[in-house]
């Protein structure tokens, strides 16, 4: 396996650990736990960033187009 597909394996894992992390800790009760799973999730957050750093310095990932202004204005009217 390359660098480039196992950098894309590893994102995409964190990527969807997050996404479990969001779901734990909005169903979570018990205070301390729910902070525990916060700082985890935080620093998943920050490896994954990191991460991505790497990954597109190195031209292994392509970020999408950048939103025009009007689609931005957009998609706000559209969430309020």
């Amino acid at each position: 396996m390359d660098e480039k597909t196992m950098v894309n394996d590893i994102l995409e894992g964190v990527k969807s650990s997050l996404k479990t992390y969001q779901g734990v800790i909005s169903e979570t009760e018990n205070m301390q736990l729910r902070q525990t799973i916060q700082q985890i999730r935080n620093n998943d957050e920050s490896f994954q960033y990191e991460l991505f750093k790497i990954a597109q310095t190195k031209g292994y990932y392509k970020p999408a187009q950048t939103a025009t202004p009007t689609e931005i204005q957009t998609v706000k009217n559209e969430l309020q």
